[in-house]
């Protein structure tokens, strides 16, 4: 699967788990990446995102992945935080 195509299902997935008491989220694209097989789609609040002030309703989000091969697309989980905080190419 290309990374263009795999972002769009990482949109998509985050656009259907928005839930209605969370403010408006948005995917980080300057922080999107492939390793080990994943595409790494980080996103965070919209209000952050344009500013990247931390005041600005900075969210610990685990981030999306999607499986180049297979097209899988979840959330990260912390048993996998490696794979974003120590990533291979």
């Amino acid at each position: 699967m290309e990374q263009d195509e795999a972002l769009q299902l990482a949109v998509a997935f985050l656009a259907d788990s928005q839930r209605d008491d969370e403010p408006p989220l948005a995917i980080d694209a300057e922080r999107v990446r492939a390793s080990n097989g994943l595409l790494i789609v980080p996103y965070n609040s919209v209000q952050y995102l344009a500013s990247r002030d931390a005041r600005g309703q900075l969210l610990d989000c685990w981030p999306i992945l999607v499986d180049l091969a297979r097209g899988e697309v979840r959330f990260g989980t912390l048993e996998e935080r490696h794979l974003w905080r120590n990533p291979s190419a």
